[in-house]
């Protein structure tokens, strides 16, 4: 088995099995969300990105997690409608997964142990981001407070690369 991103299969927010597959030869930007962060006006800039480049072949794709200080208590539903309603979101958004612990979803294993953070592998909070190149292969990791408009140098740079 390809030792790439495109193994892996991941929910939708409406309950669809989605094969990262799908993504094969974008530049992918995965994104760990919540609605009720500090950070959670990100969602604002990574819309803004999606809109920019996803002609371009960026796909951003975010995973909802309840882990850290309960910032994403809600169902499927209400994080589809926050989502929608507060910051316009048109990205893909994936069912509520845990990033960190034995039942860390097995994308996050995987980016952890490729790209592990400056105070090791654990996702700190929300908003962590990784960029994956149009090869599967993952590239970069940015700190949750690494604001979106901060990512596009590196975002552009993948993008010229075919």
């Amino acid at each position: 088995m390809d030792d790439n991103f495109y193994r892996f299969t991941a929910r939708s927010l409406q309950g669809k099995d989605i094969s990262m597959d799908l993504y094969k030869g974008k530049v992918v930007l995965i994104v760990n969300t919540a609605s009720k962060c500090g950070l959670t006006p990100q969602y604002e800039g990574l819309e803004t990105l999606y809109e920019k480049y996803k002609e371009k072949g960026l796909v951003i794709l975010g995973f909802p997690c309840n882990q850290f200080g309960n910032q994403e208590p809600g169902t499927e539903k209400e994080i589809s409608e926050s989502c929608l309603v507060n910051y316009g979101v048109s990205f893909p958004m994936f069912s509520k997964i845990d990033v960190n612990g034995e039942n860390a979803h097995p994308i996050y294993k995987y980016l952890k142990s490729k790209l592990p953070g400056f105070f090791g592998r654990n996702i700190k909070w929300n908003f962590a981001k990784f960029l994956i190149d149009r090869n599967g292969k993952p590239i970069k990791r940015f700190s949750p407070t690494t604001i979106p408009e901060k990512l596009e140098d590196d975002i552009e740079k993948l993008l010229k690369q075919l």
